[in-house]
């Protein structure tokens, strides 16, 4: 269980609820009862030690003797309230005497100062007080014990008497109190658990149910659809969350459909788009052979129709290639490759060995489709010189990465004016070119969208920067051993993908 689980949060908050209102229960109910016993126990016992002063000393003279007095004493301390009795007063012959029931126990050093000046304070007689002399009581401790003094002095000139009464009883009683309140406590936290638990349970049961069934949702399982039971809030939501489910999987279906709808008609335009453009480059073929021999006048017509036939081919190849990718056929034909040898064919069949540098040692192996590998370098290196400017230099490096295994770098760097920095986002995006007034350029805006799915295809990724010292960086980067997936049924075999885009495709620039 998690630390910030709702669950556990809910079972705190019962708990502390539960804690606080059993102790403030609990300590109310002992500070009460504690009250009561101590109030109780010390009225009988300052009641009971009135009236036997009052019984006791009224029967002796006026100057009584110190065994008088100490008789007294112990007639006083028999009584039924079990405390210790001492009595101070004036005795034939001169002086004072002292008589305690127990002179190991209580003597006038054990009754507190401040008691002692109270009872023997002498208080003036009026109307709202009719006595000179009251009865006073107050609470110590002897040894760790707690015990109950008590002292009046006798009206009319007797002698003052002290009681000392344990209270060693009571306390025992309220510490038994105490350990039931606590025991309670303890057992109405424990309760206080398990009903957070059962709610817990009741209520996050179904927010739980929701959260898991939301995450199948969020994985694509669009089906997912919640039971509803009750009429609370918690079903509301669940309806709810159905009713969302079911409006979210009806437009996922319309939009995957009218995806389809479009990929196919793409696929369709493109493949009855070959037939007539192989006929029309055939014708384009003979024009441009006679191009020499037709009249000046109509020899830049040919040449348009040439270079736009030338243009159209190639864009509906490239359309075939991205409904590919879209529909998920594309597959790879893996074979070890020298790349230095696959970057110089690649310049080479286009005539770029004047205009590009290429730094590469031979021998650089990497297992990768050498059909697409070409697409991607024709594809980066013509966008380097249409829109950056020769030389374009080209150079090959295997990286090391340990556990992810090595990786094969091809960096392709013009010398233009670099790439503007509200365009480099977009560069890969398909049909995206930077100048609105270049609508119909040579490129179709799809080379370099294409050439980053056959990169990613093998696993790899393109990434475009300026370089420091001036112009556009694109940096290829391939496992130098790729894994080809295996066809699925339904899927283009290689012979039937076609030869892909062979002349490069810019138009992010």
């Amino acid at each position: 269980m998690r630390w910030i689980s709702l669950r556990l949060r809910l079972m705190l908050v019962f708990a502390l609820v539960a804690l606080a209102a059993a102790v403030s229960a609990s300590a109310i109910a002992y500070w009460l009862n504690r009250d009561a016993v101590l109030t109780r126990t010390q009225n009988a016992a300052l009641d009971d030690f009135r009236k036997s002063l009052q019984d006791n000393t009224g029967s002796l003279p006026v100057t009584p003797t110190c065994p008088e007095l100490q008789e007294a004493a112990d007639r006083m301390a028999a009584t039924s309230q079990k405390y210790e009795v001492l009595l101070i007063g004036k005795v034939k012959g001169g002086g004072d005497c002292a008589a305690p029931s127990d002179r190991d126990l209580f003597t006038l050093k054990v009754v507190p100062q401040t008691l002692v000046t109270a009872v023997n304070r002498q208080r003036r007689v009026d109307d709202a007080n009719p006595y000179q002399y009251h009865l006073y009581w107050q609470r110590i401790t002897l040894d760790g014990k707690p015990y109950l003094v008590g002292g009046a002095k006798v009206i009319g000139g007797g002698p003052t008497g002290y009681l000392l009464k344990s209270l060693d009883n009571e306390r025992a009683d309220l510490n038994s109190l105490a350990w039931s309140l606590g025991i309670a406590t303890g057992l109405a936290l424990i309760g206080s658990a398990l009903l957070a638990q059962a709610a817990a349970s009741t209520v996050l049961r179904p927010v739980q149910r929701l959260g898991e069934a939301a995450r199948r949702l969020g994985e694509g399982k669009l089906d997912t659809r919640l039971q509803v039971s009750g009429t609370d809030e918690l079903a509301e939501l669940s309806r709810t969350f159905n009713k969302t489910a079911e409006s979210l999987q009806q437009r996922v279906e319309d939009l995957s459909a009218r995806e389809a709808a479009s990929r196919r008609f793409v696929a369709d335009m493109s493949h009855e788009l070959r037939t007539p453009l192989t006929a029309i480059t055939a014708v384009t073929e003979v024009l441009e052979d006679e191009a020499d021999s037709l009249d000046p006048m109509i020899a830049p017509a040919v040449q348009l129709v040439v270079s736009e036939t030338r243009r159209l081919n190639d864009l509906v190849e490239n359309l075939m290639e991205v409904t590919r990718f879209d529909a998920g056929t594309a597959r790879l034909v893996l074979d070890d490759v020298d790349v230095a040898d696959q970057v110089t064919a690649c310049i080479d069949a286009r005539a770029w060995l004047d205009a590009v540098e290429l730094d590469a040692e031979r021998g650089i192996m990497a297992r990768l489709d050498p059909r697409r590998l070409d697409v991607i370098l024709a594809n980066l290196i013509g966008n380097a010189l249409k829109h950056g400017g020769s030389p374009v230099r080209v150079s090959v490096r295997p990286e090391a990465r340990g556990d992810e295994g090595d990786r094969l770098v091809i960096e392709v760097r013009d010398h233009g004016p670099g790439i503007p920095e509200d365009v480099l986002p977009h560069v890969f995006d398909r049909f995206y070119k930077a100048s609105a007034s270049r609508p119909r350029s040579e490129g179709s805006g799809l080379g370099l969208s294409i050439a980053l799915e056959n990169a990613h295809i093998h696993g790899g990724e393109i990434t475009a920067a300026n370089s420091p010292e001036g112009g556009a960086v694109f940096t290829l980067i391939l496992p130098r051993d790729s894994e080809a997936d295996p066809p699925e049924e339904g899927a283009a075999r290689p012979g039937e993908q076609g030869t892909g885009p062979g002349s490069p495709e810019g138009g992010a620039r």
